[in-house]
């Protein structure tokens, strides 16, 4: 585990660095076509640092208010903040996280935040009313793994970064179809724009990616470390697995985040092996993985 929390914080520092540069490159071609000169590097090197360091410092309230999310409360909430408590002993964390529950008919979770001591744990509505204590329990534990492991920095920063690609990207195509062609002097530098453009979705596919499933695998062993009970978490995996309805706020920059996706077709697709280009395993993996737990 201590091994996967390194790697966690060196793949946050890698991809950081790569998104700085994209952006850089990305902005810097904006600027450009609007023939500011000189000064179009420093507009995109200050662009790029200033979106690096708000991700890093507000990826969780940028994640939470996209999620349209609430803070949990005890008079609400009762049987979550209980659960939250319970397993506090057990999962070792030192700080304890912060609840929110995000209004959805669809069941689902997720957790965010640049590290345990400013974590946050999200829960849907559907999810409180429809798992029973031991499931909703599992739910919460597999959530307080991704902290406990490191996983909410790199999902949090790639969430916010990606959106902001994608929302460059799409300024980009623009700029480029409305600007005067003639104006653009330097045909390298049209071809590097180009480049960018192309690669834009491709490249935050891939870091997506880079958030490998292997570590819900780990989230889930290490959930059941803290409840002794697979069957609670097996169950509940189950019961998202076979939820059709719509989380109602999807965006391709979060759903690796969540503990199943939230695109997902429902009992079909735990059927299914998994995808080279899905951001999770497959339920009937995760169920057998857990299953296979001695």
């Amino acid at each position: 585990m201590l091994e996967d929390v390194k790697k966690n914080k060196f793949k946050t520092g890698i991809i950081v660095s790569i998104f700085i540069v994209f952006i850089t490159l990305i902005v810097y071609y904006v600027c450009y076509a609007f023939d500011l000169g000189p000064m179009s590097i420093v507009i995109a090197l200050i662009v790029s640092i200033i979106s690096a360091w708000s991700s890093y410092y507000y990826s969780d309230k940028i994640i939470l208010k996209m999620s349209n999310a609430r803070p949990a409360t005890e008079e609400e909430d009762k049987k979550l903040v209980n659960i939250l408590d319970s397993l506090m002993v057990a999962s070792g964390l030192s700080a304890r996280p912060k609840l929110y529950v995000m209004d959805s008919p669809q069941m689902n979770a997720f957790a965010t935040g640049r590290n345990p001591e400013n974590s946050v744990i999200c829960v849907t509505s559907a999810l409180l009313e429809n798992l029973e204590y031991y499931e909703l329990e599992g739910v919460v534990a597999h959530e307080m793994a991704h902290i406990k492991n490191y996983d909410i920095r790199l999902s949090a920063v790639i969430s916010v970064m990606v959106g902001l690609v994608v929302m460059l990207s799409d300024i980009f195509t623009r700029v480029f179809i409305f600007s005067d062609r003639d104006n653009n002097k330097n045909p390298i530098l049209m071809i590097v724009g180009l480049i960018c453009l192309i690669l834009a979705p491709i490249f935050s596919t891939l870091i997506q990616l880079a958030v490998s499933r292997r570590r819900e695998y780990l989230a889930d062993a290490t959930a059941v470390e803290f409840t002794r009970n697979p069957q609670g978490l097996i169950d509940a995996l189950l019961k998202l697995g076979g939820d059709t309805r719509k989380l109602g706020v999807e965006s391709s920059a979060t759903a690796h985040m969540y503990i199943v996706n939230p695109f997902k077709k429902g009992l079909k697709a735990k059927r299914k092996s998994t995808s080279l280009l899905s951001t999770h395993p497959s339920i009937e993996d995760r169920v057998e993985a857990l299953r296979n737990i001695r």
